[in-house]
């Protein structure tokens, strides 16, 4: 069976841009062979400018997390839903992985 990891990673703000790096990260979890558990697709969906929406999407997030193996946090940038993320594995004993760039070249390019 494939691990699970949960991609952790930027959304608020620049929302466009940053679902397009999601995109990037998801495709190198992929290429690594596991399944992603990708929340920040929920804002294709919902509207991360709309408070309501924005906490229907994070706690969907975190429900996905009782499923996973493992955390993978992406970017530059610990947000304040990441540290969320971050100290819920925490507290569930989930592996969190932090992944750089030059992590992602390798398997990808670009």
């Amino acid at each position: 069976m494939m691990k699970k990891v949960y991609i952790c990673a930027p959304l608020g703000g620049d929302v466009k841009g940053n679902l397009e790096k999601v995109k990037r990260y998801t495709r190198f979890a992929l290429i690594c062979g596991t399944a992603p558990v990708v929340p920040h697709f929920y804002a294709l969906c919902l509207d991360d400018d709309i408070e309501k929406e924005r906490e229907i999407g994070i706690v969907a997030g975190l429900g996905m997390l009782w499923f996973c193996d493992e955390l993978w946090v992406f970017g530059d940038e610990v947000t304040e839903g990441m540290h969320t993320e971050i100290n819920f594995c925490k507290n569930l004993n989930i592996r969190i992985k932090k992944i750089n760039e030059k992590d992602i070249r390798k398997v990808i390019g670009g």
